[in-house]
């Protein structure tokens, strides 16, 4: 039966305690109760297999049998033991959907891969009373890396008895199992209910039916036994990874930048040390720069994220930096192409271990003790780097194809569909919920429904398969089932029409498809562009029409005396200065405040500078930043009021992001000066961001005087950190000044810098990011010798909680702008926005984030003791935990009694020392802690899931920002080539050119919105950034003032203020997000009363 015969290996696994080896003691002599016992409790693949075949023998029958299969094994095995299981898997099985086991009766099927995936649609399929065929090119289970369980996930895998197979399912704080652990219980799954499983066969390909009345068959090596290789069925299901992928399905690559992510597993002694360290759902450096500031310093190791979870091994993964890598002797050297610079060749086993050790016992503070690696399936030590730069995505999820009036229907499921970003941790549970779907379909096929209908079907479940969470799923995750009603809500079977699935139908042999296609996805489509020069230019000329001196005939020389320039940017922005007042300024001046207002005050970047619009060397240039206009307000009415920022294509969240760090700037240079002159610091300060509703006077950064003589009037066309020429599709201007964006990175770790997420150094004038910035005041100790030192011993590492929090705030300062103009006294003046008491309560009730299950953002505090109070109780609130009642903790025990997870088989997690006491401290505040015994844990799971949620959507802006980068470079090449042959083919025809022309504005416009959603997801980095702030100020603070007045010393009263100090300064940033969110949300209501008006 089976490819490979394994042998029979102890029924009782080493980890097994007394208790579990005596609890699975047969109860009767019958042989067949102690090959089923021994089959329960085998923990390895071989074992597995033995077993069931010694367990068949002993009750006379052959594996593989399907339903009958398992009701003569459960009709034979009676006794307490076995019943239990009976029972759960009767209850799957008696679902309505299984219609009794008859649903597919005359439907067989392959599943290619005994993958979870693969082996989770051979159990759907058996139940529907389908054959059930899989072949697995492996022998044996040797996966230690830990997967992230769903609650769906959980409750699916308990109700197949995996408490039975794994008595160590779930029980901690964090929900995750090892992939080898879940493929063994879901393996004895299959095998019970009849699955014929082939061990050391490869599938190869089709094997299309010869002549009318044959059917399919499967290509396989080596040579398999007669039975199976002829061996004809009608559906095909594959699972066998995202290296595989059935011919005749397109596969969409999705890039970003290089991406390097180390897994490593190390012995789980599980002594009473190791079972007190905790897990780490998720550490993230987009949030929280202190904890990697404190890695890179301790052992020259460079993160992005790290996570620890605890199973059969103690499970890292991390992502770390390549110029890190090079920089300890992991990699050899720097090469181009990823596989060859992950090869066997150019990495270094010894310092890859070393690199893991350490990241490892940083991340537990050393608790784990020694550190020793477990073995890989070629028993060398389980760590390993790998590649996820790019992820594959199957553009459809099923194809029938048709031969000599033989169907066969083709489905993927598991990494063959899409390949998981591994640190969200969705892998196993959208791949089970695919392997639903890919079971419904066949079960749709078996019921005789048009093919087209079940491909139409299929798709129209694929397209929700990326959008699950479990957020926006059924909640009642007991009732999921095969149906789709009951796991998707609004479910629309028809969103893909049988029409559109047409090219997934293939008849008879057509040439192969290309398995990869030639387009990377860059994000969202261009919208509004500007289209043609003629557009441009006509739109230009009705928005600069009847201001005086102003003639707009072309996109070159009409602008030169910056006067166009200036009307246009008057229209969209009255207020800012009257046109009489231009009369004065020189052509150079004029042109420059235009540029700086439109950047500060309309959200539009240049990509020209002053002197070259002046000069008129840049056509290309100016029609580029033009088109950004066109593109922003072409919908605007043409009127003569103020236009909302909010207006389609308008990068609001650009314009924010750039007030509020110089408005950060001035806050910070303001507070400095006083604290020099000795004046007292006001801790009720107001956050200065300025208002739309009242126009406000140009920044003080607007150059109304001539550049200095250093800026060439071709400046703009050269980077200002390498020299070499700028072409308009390249150029980022910062402060004034333009880079190549792949310049434009941070000095130390070469990563790309974001706005809002880099500083200039004041004494070296490099850029650095916020993790690496020098600090000005001190030089750190082993600053300068920390990256090249080796990496540290154990006992040599510092934990986290001994270094300092990081100064400062997650805005960096942006350098130093110029002075700027005196104001007309005629004009309106900036002032404060001073919000009643109800307008605060009412905009501090804003969610910042999407995530309907968070809680709002509490109500600023606007004194020292409210700021005391406030940070008492809202402890949780930073782990996203509302400040609970001792009603809601009754309710949370009931919960908790109530809850199908909870077990008497889970243990009692320990909690580390501050979370203890954090905890401890809340509870007897609350008076509950001696009556509500199972507060810590509910709390502490509760933590865990919030911040397992923080870290999934910080990384899932991580990836996102890295697919807009490398979009980015692929519009940069194109425009380069654009660019090249339009100042190239002087002879060309004009209409050639203009034909470039237009798609070099289409680039510009792609660019303009990638851009854009950079800015918005920067803005979501901003929100986590200021939530992980308050938590560790909440911490700090919380320490300081449990102590007793009387003992505090005048250093730490010093240092108490200077939390209060940062908890004000966090208010204001949090006060100003709020302001943003919601004059946006306004904005957003207005638009679109006025669109139905």
């Amino acid at each position: 039966m089976y490819a490979q015969q394994l042998g029979f290996h102890s029924p009782l696994p080493s980890c097994c305690s007394p208790r579990e080896a005596s609890m699975a003691s047969p109860p009767s002599t019958n042989p067949a109760h102690a090959h089923f016992e021994s089959f329960l409790q085998a923990q390895l693949c071989q074992d597995v297999l033995s077993s069931f075949q010694e367990l068949c023998g002993a009750l006379g029958l052959e594996p593989g049998g399907g339903l009958p299969q398992y009701h003569k094994i459960k009709d034979q095995l009676n006794y307490w033991s076995a019943k239990s299981l009976w029972t759960k898997l009767d209850k799957r099985a008696g679902q309505p959907v299984y219609q009794q086991g008859r649903a597919c009766t005359s439907t067989k099927c392959l599943v290619v891969g005994a993958g979870p995936c693969g082996l989770r649609v051979a159990v759907e399929l058996a139940l529907l009373g389908a054959r059930v065929v899989l072949v697995e090119k492996r022998t044996k289970f040797s996966r230690h890396n830990v997967l992230h369980l769903w609650p769906f996930t959980i409750h699916d895998l308990r109700a197949l008895g995996a408490k039975k197979f794994y008595g160590r399912f779930c029980t901690g704080t964090l929900d995750h199992i090892s992939i080898r652990q879940l493929q063994l219980l879901l393996l004895k799954v299959a095998l019970l209910l009849g699955v014929e499983i082939h061990w050391g066969v490869t599938f190869t390909g089709l094997q299309p039916p010869p002549r009318k009345g044959s059917g399919w068959r499967a290509q396989l090596q080596p040579t398999p036994p007669a039975h199976l290789a002829n061996y004809e069925f009608d559906v095909l299901v594959s699972a066998a990874g995202g290296k595989f992928v059935p011919e005749g399905f397109k596969v969409r690559e999705m890039r970003g930048k290089l991406a390097i992510g180390i897994t490593a597993n190390f012995v789980n002694g599980r002594t009473v040390e190791e079972t007190q360290v905790p897990e780490i759902s998720g550490v993230a450096r987009i949030y929280n720069q202190s904890f990697f500031q404190s890695l890179l310093k301790a052992t020259g190791i460079d993160l992005e994220n790290i996570v620890y979870y605890k199973d059969d091994t103690h499970y890292f993964v991390m992502t770390a930096k390549k110029q890190c890598l090079l920089r300890l002797g992991v990699l050899h050297q720097d090469l181009p192409d990823t596989d060859r610079l992950l090869g066997s060749a150019n990495v270094v086993p010894e310092a890859l271990q070393r690199f893991a050790r350490a990241a490892a016992d940083f991340a537990t503070h050393g608790k784990l003790g020694k550190l020793e690696f477990a073995q890989d399936a070629h028993g060398q030590p389980d760590v390993s780097a790998f590649d996820f730069t790019s992820m594959m995505r199957a553009e459809s999820s099923a194809r029938v194809q048709e031969k000599h009036g033989a169907r066969l229907l083709l489905g993927l499921v598991g990494d063959c569909l899409v390949e998981p970003f591994w640190p969200l941790g969705t892998g196993v549970a959208r791949g089970f919920l695919a392997a639903f779907d890919a079971a419904w379909m066949v079960k749709r096929w078996a019921e005789g429904a048009e093919s087209l209908e079940v491909l139409a079907e299929r798709e129209s479940l694929y397209q929700l398969l990326s959008q699950t969470s479990p957020e926006n799923m059924h909640r009642n995750v007991a009732q999921y089932g095969l149906d789709p009603a009951t796991r998707y809500p609004n479910l629309n079977l028809r969103a893909v029409t049988p029409n559109q699935v047409r090219d997934l139908y293939d008849v008879l042999a057509k040439e192969p498809v290309q398995r990869n296609s030639d387009k990377t996805d860059t994000g969202m489509p261009a919208t509004g562009s500007a289209g043609t020069q003629e557009e441009l230019l006509r739109w230009c000329q009705e928005q600069t029409a009847g201001y005086p001196g102003v003639h707009v005939s072309d996109l070159s020389s009409s602008w030169a005396d910056g006067l166009a320039l200036c009307a246009l940017v008057h229209r969209l922005q009255p207020g800012l200065l009257e046109p009489s007042e231009l009369q004065g300024l020189e052509a150079l001046e004029a042109t420059a405040w235009a540029l700086k207002v439109a950047e500060h005050e309309l959200g539009i970047t240049p990509v020209v500078s002053a002197q070259a619009v002046v000069a008129g060397s840049d056509p290309l240039g100016l029609i580029a930043y033009l088109s950004h206009f066109h593109s922003a307000f072409k919908s605007t009415a043409h009127s003569p009021g103020p236009v909302s920022q909010a207006s389609p294509g308008t990068s609001s969240a650009i314009l924010f992001l750039g007030k509020l760090q110089r408005t950060l700037q001035r806050s910070r240079a303001k507070e400095n000066a006083e604290d020099a002159g000795g004046k007292k610091l006001c801790l009720e300060m107001e956050a200065e961001t300025p208002s739309t509703e009242v126009p406000p006077d140009p920044e003080p950064g607007v150059p109304l005087t001539p550049p200095s003589q250093h800026q060439e009037a071709g400046a703009g066309d050269l980077c200002a950190l390498c020299g070499e020429h700028l072409y308009v599709l390249e150029r980022l201007c910062v402060d004034g000044h333009f880079f190549h964006r792949s310049c434009f990175r941070c000095h130390t770790c070469e990563a790309t810098l974001w706005l809002g997420g880099y500083e200039q150094h004041p004494g070296d004038g490099h850029f650095y990011c916020l993790q690496h910035l020098p600090q000005p005041d001190h030089k750190e100790e082993g600053s300068d010798g920390g990256p090249e030192s080796p990496v540290k011993t154990v006992k040599e590492l510092p934990t986290p909680s001994e270094n300092s929090m990081p100064p400062g705030l997650s805005t960096p300062t942006a350098s130093q702008e110029g002075a700027g103009p005196v104001s007309d006294p005629s004009q309106p003046t900036r002032r404060r926005i001073r919000l009643s008491s109800s307008e605060r309560q009412r905009l501090s009730s804003l969610n910042l984030t999407p995530d309907p299950e968070m809680e709002p953002p509490p109500k600023p505090p606007r004194s020292c003791s409210a700021l005391a109070r406030h940070a008492l109780e809202s402890s949780f609130v930073g782990w996203g935990l509302p400040v609970q009642s001792p009603q809601a903790l009754v309710a949370m025990e009931k919960e908790e009694e109530e809850s199908p997870f909870s077990s008497e088989e889970e243990e009692d997690v320990p909690l580390d020392s501050d979370v203890e006491q954090a905890l401890q401290t809340f509870a007897k505040t609350s008076g509950t802690m001696n009556n509500y015994p199972t507060w810590r844990r509910t709390l502490l799971r509760r933590a865990k899931e919030e911040e397992m949620k923080r870290f999934c959507k910080a990384q899932t802006i991580q990836r996102r920002l890295n697919e807009i980068e490398a979009a980015l470079r692929e519009l940069e090449a194109e425009g380069v080539k654009l660019e090249l042959a339009l100042r190239r083919q002087s002879s060309s025809p004009e209409q050639q050119k203009k034909l470039w022309v237009g798609q070099l504005l289409q680039l510009v416009d792609k660019k303009n919105s990638l851009v854009a959603e950079e800015a918005e997801l920067m803005i979501t980095v901003q929100e986590l950034n200021l939530e992980e702030k308050q938590w560790q100020l909440d911490q700090e603070l919380r320490g300081y003032m449990n102590r007793e007045e009387t003992l505090k010393t005048a250093a730490d009263r010093q240092a108490e203020d200077q939390v209060l100090r940062k908890l004000v300064d966090l208010v204001n940033q949090r006060d100003a997000l709020i302001r943003f969110q919601e004059e946006r949300r306004l904005s957003e209501l207005a638009l679109g009363t006025g669109a139905q008006g």
